[in-house]
C-alpha cells in the first residue's frame, strides 16, 4: 500500500513540475480590458517568440527553471517588458496594455468642441499633422490647395483658367458648401472666400482636421458637405525658429519664416512669408497656366499665461496679393498689347483673433472668442471692373463642463457679415448685410466601454431668412481594439450668396444682387457611416482598412441661371442636390515602407423641376496612391499616382480621364534638409485634351477646369530648423 502512495505522489510531482515550467500570458486593452489579438510577445533569454490568439492568450512551454524577461509589443500599443519566474506560481500572467494613443493626450482635436484625442471622437474626424503635414508641404508650400486636394474624397476645383482661383469640394458638392476655419474663426466665408486655399501657406500650421458631412451644427451655417480647421501653432518653452526657400522651375519663389517661443507668462508666434511667380505658359497657347503673383503673409501672435486657470491669446492675420493671368505678352508689357484679355486680382485681407479662457475648477471653463475680418476684392477684365469691401465679425462665448464619463459644451454665438460694393455703373448693386445670432449645446458620454455619444443641438436665427434648428448624432463602437465603427449625421443650412464657383467663374459679371424676396436658406440633412480595422499581420507587416459610406441632400439649391436680357440671378430651384458614395482607404506598412491606397466612388447629381442630371465638375471615381519610404531623421521618399475619371462638364460634354503622377525626395540632418518634388512629371495638362476656350484669344470664353494647366514642375528647397 505504501508502495501505490509513493508512486502517485511521485506522478503528481513529476505533473506539477511539468506545469511550473509552462507559462499562460493573457493581454488585454488597459482602457476596455478585453482580449487583444496579434500581440507578438518575445523572450529576452531564449529565440523564443509567439503571438496571442483570439482570446489574448499567449503560450510558452519546455522553460528551464530561472528567471526570464519577456516583451510584449503591437503596432497601436505602448511596448512593455515584464519579468517572470520559472516555475511559475498561478495559473496565468496577465498583462496589460496602453494605447499609443495615449501618447497624443496633447493632440486635441478642436473642431468638435471637445477636449478629446482623435481615437476617442464619435464623430468621424481626418487629421493631417506632424511629419504628413511637413510631407505635403513640401510639394506646394505656398498654399494649402494640394494638401486638401490629395485627401480621398476631396477635390479641389480651379474656377478660373487664367488666374488660378480655385475651391474646394467635398464629396461632390460646391465649394460654397464646405465650411473653412482657421482656429475655430470662420474668416473664409462670403467674399473672402475665394482666395483662401490660395493665400494660406502650411508653415505655421500645427494640424489640419476635416469633418466630411453635415458640420453645421459644429460652427454655424455653410458647413453642409463639412469643414477644414486650420489649426495653428502654439508656443512650447523650447524656442522653434524655422525658414524654407522653395524655387519652381514654373518660375516661382516661397520665402516662409516661422519663430515661435513661450517665456514664463509670455508667448509669441510669428509667421512671415513672401510667395511670387512670373507668368507661366507651358502650353505656348499665350494665356497663363500659372498667373503672374506676389504675396505678402505676416501673421503675429500674442499669448498671454496670467495664471493655471486665465490664459489669453490675440492674433493678427494679413494678406497682401497682387495677380494677373491673361495673355501671357499683355502681362510682360501692357503699352504694346493693349486689346488683350487679362483678369487682375487685387486682395487685401486682414483678420484678427481674440481667446479668453478661464478655468472656474478642474472640471469646468469658460471661453469667450472674437475675430474680424476685413476683406477688398478688386477684379479687373476689360470693359469691367469688380470692386468690393467685406467686413464681418464672429463672438461667441462658450462653457464647458469635463466630467469622468460626460462632457458638455453650450454657448452662443452672434455673426455679422456685411459687404459693400463699389460700382459707377448702372448694374444693381450687390450690397447685402448678413446678422446670425445663434445658440448651441453639445454632449459627449461614454456609455459604455465599448459605446461614446455625442449629441448636438444648434438653433441659428438668420435676419431675412429666418430661423434654423439643427441636431446632429454621433457614435463611436469599439468592438475589440483592433475594430472600431462610426456612425453619425446631421442637419445643415447655408445662407445664400453670390460668392459661388458658378459667379466666380464669370467674374460676377451681370450676376443680380440676392434677395430674401425670393431667395431662401439652403436646408440639407446627411449620414455617414465607417468601419475601421486595423492589425499586424506580422512583426514587421502592419495594416488598417477604413471604409466610409455617406450619402446628403440639399434641398432647393441656389443654382446660377441665366435670364433672356444677358444677366444671371441666383434662383432656389425646385428640386434638391444629393451625393452619396464611399471612401476606402487601405494603409499597408512594412519596415520602413508605407503604401497608401484610397478610393473615392462618387454620385452626385440635381433634381431640377423633376429632371435629374449628374453634377458638373465631379469624378466619379477616384483612386490616390501613395508610395513612402522613410528612414527616420534621414530620409523620405514619396511615389505618388492619382486617377480621375471622366467628369461631366456644363457644357453638357465629357472631361477626358486622366492620371497624374509625381515623385518627392527629402534628405534630412539635425537642423536642415533638403528636398525635390517632381510633381505630375508625365506632363498631364488639359491644352492636350483640347482648346481650353472658344472665339478670339483677345475675349476668350473659357470652358470648365477639370485637370491641371501648369504640367510637369519641379520643386527643390531648403528647410532650416534652429
Amino acid at each position: 500500500m505504501f508502495k501505490y502512495i509513493l508512486l502517485i505522489v511521485a506522478i503528481t510531482t513529476i505533473g506539477t513540475a511539468q506545469a511550473q515550467n509552462k507559462i499562460k500570458v493573457l493581454m488585454k486593452d488597459a482602457e476596455t480590458g478585453l482580449p487583444i489579438n496579434g500581440i507578438t510577445a518575445k523572450i529576452e533569454q531564449t529565440d523564443l517568440s509567439a503571438v496571442s490568439n483570439a482570446e489574448g492568450l499567449i503560450i510558452f512551454e519546455n522553460l528551464q527553471q530561472g528567471a526570464y524577461n519577456v516583451s510584449f509589443s503591437m503596432e497601436g500599443y505602448k511596448s512593455l517588458m515584464s519579468p517572470f519566474t520559472i516555475p511559475f506560481i498561478g495559473d496565468f500572467l496577465e498583462i496589460s496594455l496602453e494605447s499609443e494613443a495615449e501618447k497624443m493626450d496633447e493632440i486635441i482635436v478642436n473642431s468638435t468642441r471637445g477636449t478629446r484625442t482623435i481615437s476617442n471622437i464619435p464623430t468621424r474626424v481626418e487629421f493631417i499633422a506632424g511629419e504628413e503635414l511637413e510631407e505635403k508641404a513640401n510639394m506646394k508650400p505656398g498654399d494649402i490647395r494640394m494638401m486638401l486636394n490629395e485627401s480621398t474624397g476631396i477635390q479641389t476645383q480651379q474656377t478660373s483658367a487664367t488666374s488660378g482661383n480655385s475651391s474646394i469640394r467635398i464629396q461632390g458638392l460646391d465649394g460654397r458648401y464646405t465650411q473653412i476655419l482657421k482656429d475655430g474663426f470662420p474668416v473664409y466665408s462670403g467674399a473672402s472666400s475665394g482666395l483662401g486655399l490660395l493665400q494660406t501657406p502650411p508653415l505655421d500650421l500645427k494640424q489640419v482636421e476635416i469633418i466630411k458631412g453635415s458640420a453645421s451644427t459644429l460652427f454655424g451655417g455653410g458647413a453642409i458637405a463639412g469643414l477644414v480647421n486650420l489649426v495653428s501653432k502654439t508656443p512650447t518653452e523650447e524656442r522653434e525658429l524655422r525658414f524654407l526657400l522653395n524655387g519652381t522651375s514654373a518660375l516661382g519663389l516661397d520665402i516662409n519664416g516661422f519663430y515661435s517661443q513661450r517665456f514664463n507668462k509670455i508667448g509669441l508666434t510669428v509667421f512671415a512669408s513672401h510667395d511670387r511667380n512670373a507668368p507661366y505658359d507651358p502650353a505656348d497657347i499665350q494665356l497663363t497656366a500659372i498667373p503672374k503673383f506676389e504675396r505678402f503673409n505676416f501673421n503675429p501672435k500674442l499669448f498671454v499665461y496670467f495664471n493655471e486657470n486665465t490664459k489669453l491669446n490675440f492674433g493678427i492675420n494679413t494678406v497682401f496679393e497682387n495677380r494677373i493671368g491673361g495673355n501671357i505678352d499683355y502681362i510682360k508689357d501692357e503699352n504694346n498689347y493693349p486689346d488683350s484679355y487679362f483678369e487682375k486680382n487685387k486682395t487685401e485681407r486682414m483678420s484678427t483673433q481674440f481667446t479668453l479662457t478661464h478655468k472656474l475648477s478642474e472640471k469646468e471653463s469658460l471661453t469667450f472668442k472674437n475675430s474680424f475680418n476685413n476683406f477688398s476684392r478688386v477684379i479687373t477684365i476689360p470693359d469691367y471692373v469688380f470692386d468690393g469691401l467685406q467686413n464681418s465679425t464672429f463672438s461667441e462665448i462658450t462653457y464647458s463642463h469635463n466630467g469622468d464619463i460626460s462632457e458638455w459644451v453650450t454657448g452662443a454665438n452672434l455673426y455679422t457679415d456685411k459687404f459693400t460694393e463699389n460700382s459707377a455703373t448702372a448694374f444693381p448693386l450687390r450690397d447685402y448685410n448678413q446678422i446670425t445670432y445663434g445658440a448651441f449645446v453639445q454632449n459627449t458620454v461614454k456609455a459604455k466601454e465599448w459605446l461614446d455619444i455625442e449629441t448636438g443641438l444648434r438653433g441659428d436665427y438668420v435676419i431675412d431668412y429666418g430661423f434654423s434648428l439643427l441636431p446632429r448624432i454621433s457614435a463611436l463602437f469599439k468592438i475589440n481594439p483592433k475594430l472600431t465603427s462610426r456612425i453619425g449625421g446631421g442637419l445643415g443650412y447655408k445662407t445664400p450668396t453670390i460668392f459661388t464657383e458658378e459667379s466666380e467663374r464669370i467674374q460676377y459679371q451681370n450676376v443680380l444682387p440676392i434677395s430674401s424676396n425670393y431667395n431662401t436658406l439652403e436646408k440639407s440633412y446627411g449620414a455617414n457611416f465607417d468601419v475601421n480595422y486595423k492589425t499586424n499581420i506580422t512583426e514587421d507587416i502592419s495594416l488598417s482598412i477604413n471604409q466610409l459610406f455617406f450619402y446628403t441632400n440639399v434641398d432647393n439649391p441656389l443654382i446660377l441661371t441665366s435670364l433672356p436680357n444677358e444677366t444671371y440671378q441666383f434662383v432656389n430651384v425646385d428640386g434638391y442636390l444629393d451625393t452619396k458614395g464611399a471612401e476606402t482607404n487601405v494603409k499597408l506598412g512594412y519596415n520602413d515602407f508605407k503604401l497608401f491606397i484610397g478610393y473615392t466612388y462618387t454620385d452626385a447629381s440635381i433634381n431640377n423641376n423633376g429632371i435629374k442630371s449628374e453634377n458638373p465638375l465631379t469624378a466619379k471615381h477616384r483612386l490616390n496612391n501613395v508610395l513612402m519610404y522613410e528612414v527616420e531623421d534621414k530620409w523620405k521618399a514619396g511615389l505618388e499616382a492619382y486617377y480621375y475619371s471622366p467628369q461631366k462638364l456644363n457644357d453638357e460634354t465629357k472631361g477626358s480621364e486622366y492620371w497624374v503622377f509625381g515623385f518627392m525626395v527629402e534628405k534630412l540632418w539635425e537642423n536642415f534638409s533638403v528636398y525635390a518634388n517632381f510633381e505630375n512629371f508625365t506632363d498631364t495638362r488639359q491644352t492636350k485634351f483640347g482648346s481650353i476656350y472658344t472665339g478670339p484669344i483677345s475675349n476668350p470664353v473659357f470652358k470648365d477646369i477639370y485637370a491641371p494647366l501648369d504640367g510637369f514642375v519641379i520643386n527643390a528647397g531648403i528647410k532650416i530648423k534652429i
